[in-house]
């Protein structure tokens, strides 16, 4: 599912954050948004996850346009076609590893066999296998990241945006998290991710590159 920006521009506060930037993301491929703190990468990223409204310019999601979507239609892509992994884990510190991984799939019994199989086996490539009973409080914070990985993995989503994701983890964990968006990517996901670190930018296919004022710098690739 293509995601696409045409000279958008946000002010946050009355500051200009992005300047007619233009971006497209595209299935199969890793897109890098990249630059320093406060160029605007993380806001661009929740444009194109229209997590974010803009003052000017288009988006559009799949062909359609979408800057003026309804909170209920975008309610409906994020739990039809998003999953984001996010720099703070945004997890349920209280549940378990396994309720979190499949979080939106849980009935009144649990999750269906097939489900379980899947959980089991998402757990299995993020190194995390058995654990799925562990309150997820007592996790390292690589290990709440690898969780965080698992969900989006569990969902098969069209569409993967991910804030910062490497932030703060050690060399093993980072390897983990780009080698998992390289992954997705190659199922045919749209992965976008927003990162300052230089590993995760030499990994993606196109590279955006964002300047202290919010304007495209360049694109690579």
């Amino acid at each position: 599912m293509q995601l696409r920006a045409d000279n958008v521009s946000v002010v946050i506060d009355g500051k200009p954050v992005l300047h007619s930037v233009s971006v497209e993301a595209k299935p199969g491929r890793l897109l890098v948004l990249a630059g320093s703190s406060g160029s605007g990468k993380t806001t661009l990223l929740n444009v194109l996850g229209l997590l974010a409204r803009v003052e000017s310019g288009h988006v559009t999601v799949g062909g359609q346009e979408a800057t003026k979507w309804s909170d209920s239609k975008r309610r409906r892509f994020w739990r039809n076609h998003v999953a984001f992994v996010f720099q703070d884990y945004g997890l349920i510190e209280e549940a378990s590893v396994g309720y979190n991984v499949t979080v939106g799939r849980r009935g009144l019994f649990g999750i269906p066999q097939s489900d379980r199989e899947r959980l089991d086996h998402v757990l299995g490539h993020v190194l995390l296998s058995g654990r799925d009973k562990e309150q997820t409080a007592r996790l390292s914070g690589g290990e709440k990241q690898r969780v965080g990985l698992a969900r989006a993995m569990f969902r098969a989503a069209d569409i993967v945006l991910a804030d910062e994701p490497t932030a703060s983890l050690d060399r093993r964990n980072r390897e983990l998290v780009i080698s998992f968006l390289k992954e997705e990517a190659r199922r045919g996901a749209t992965v976008v991710v927003a990162t300052h670190d230089e590993d995760l930018m030499a990994a993606g296919d196109d590279l955006l590159r964002l300047g202290d004022q919010g304007d495209a710098a360049s694109l690579n690739r």
